[in-house]
């Protein structure tokens, strides 16, 4: 999974909400988010998820998408509350 925010704070944000949220589930990444983190790419790992959150210009400058080109593309919807 690929998600970008607008800062490195929104980028970080995104990443610890997935990360809370999944452990809520009982469900842990096998790597943690740093706290002073300022490079604009975290990765979570979940075995079969990888989880890629960045901020936009870090994600645009790594460009996944164009990596894994040939790969199927899903597109998530915010879960209802």
């Amino acid at each position: 999974m690929i998600a970008s925010g607008n800062s490195l704070r929104q980028a970080t944000a995104i990443a610890r909400a997935i990360q809370d949220d999944l452990e809520l589930k009982k469900i842990k990444s096998l790597s943690k988010i740093s706290r002073n983190d300022e490079s604009g790419w975290i990765a979570l790992d979940y075995v079969s998820v990888i989880v890629h959150s960045f901020y936009k210009p870090v994600r645009e400058f790594y460009s996944l998408e164009g990596l894994w080109s040939d790969a199927k593309r899903i597109r998530l919807k915010a879960p209802k509350k």
